[in-house]
């Protein structure tokens, strides 16, 4: 068992876009579903396996620790790290209710990671977006990795969102809406382009990259969108953004839909840039 110095401080807070409500929190277990299959792809080829220890940086409802979980098996151990107490409450729950006995969790800002023994790999997901400095946090998290071991990160990028939404109004408008929500909290929307110049800045090598992409039609693909939009509402309203060109949020999923189809397009969701190296040896 890993186990973290005491942790007895509030972590500091920073603004984070989408909140921390009930809605939001199923809207991530949702989101998670659709983007399992490449994060543990991602993961997989990033070098994590059975009996690994490995750090989940922002674990959030826990999805991405549970997801680790099931790679590295019961003789490995995952420890995933979240600044929010109702979303730890929510995942451990989850945890147990999947009958995983190899995660735990630590309340931790993600610039104040504790100190323990290496980890075999360092993970995480739609996290480095948020932060103020990622690449100190990210120089920190490669501190707690054994020379060898692997750190994988996941992030976003809504370019080529845009390029495929070029004959859907609608769609554009939407991701131009979300963007200017997530940069007007601080985000970064286009974290994921610049994860090699964060692996290089911390002192990693060059890492291997992947983009992936879900596209579709359908009406889930249309939600994912719409409830995005409705986690940011509090924020664009903050902003006094103009939500003119998107309308009314409760019908936005079946527009959304009805455009795609329409358009004879196959509508985007935000890719994914992944990138993993291994740490240098001492």
């Amino acid at each position: 068992m890993v186990v973290f110095a005491n942790v007895t401080t509030d972590p500091p807070t920073f603004s984070y876009a989408l909140g921390s409500t009930d809605a939001e929190h199923e809207r991530l277990i949702r989101q998670a579903a659709r983007f399992a299959l490449f994060t543990e792809r991602l993961f997989r080829d990033a070098g994590v396996g059975p009996g690994h220890q490995v750090l989940d940086l922002g674990s959030g409802m826990g999805d991405v620790a549970m997801l680790v979980a099931r790679i590295v098996g019961p003789s490995g151990e995952v420890v995933g790290v979240e600044r929010d107490a109702p979303s730890i409450e929510r995942a451990q729950i989850r945890v147990k209710e999947a009958g995983l006995h190899n995660v735990s969790f630590v309340r931790s800002d993600a610039s104040e990671l504790p100190r323990e023994r290496p980890f075999d790999a360092a993970v995480g997901r739609l996290i480095l977006q948020f932060l103020p400095d990622p690449v100190a946090v990210l120089r920190s998290v490669s501190q707690l990795v054994r020379p060898g071991g692997a750190i994988a990160f996941q992030e976003p990028s809504w370019k080529p969102f845009f390029a495929l939404c070029s004959k859907m109004p609608l769609w554009s408008a939407c991701g131009s809406l979300a963007v200017d929500a997530f940069e007007g909290a601080g985000a970064n929307a286009e974290m994921g382009h610049e994860l090699p110049r964060l692996f290089e800045r911390a002192g990693l090598p060059s890492p291997v990259m992947r983009m992936e992409m879900l596209l579709g039609h359908d009406l889930e693909s249309a939600r994912w969108t719409s409830d995005l939009l409705r986690s940011l509402k509090p924020q664009i309203e903050r902003l006094r953004l103009s939500a003119e060109k998107v309308g009314d949020f409760e019908t936005l999923a079946e527009r959304l839909q009805r455009e795609a189809e329409s358009s004879g397009t196959a509508a985007p969701c935000v890719a994914l840039l992944g990138a993993w190296c291994h740490k240098p040896a001492a």
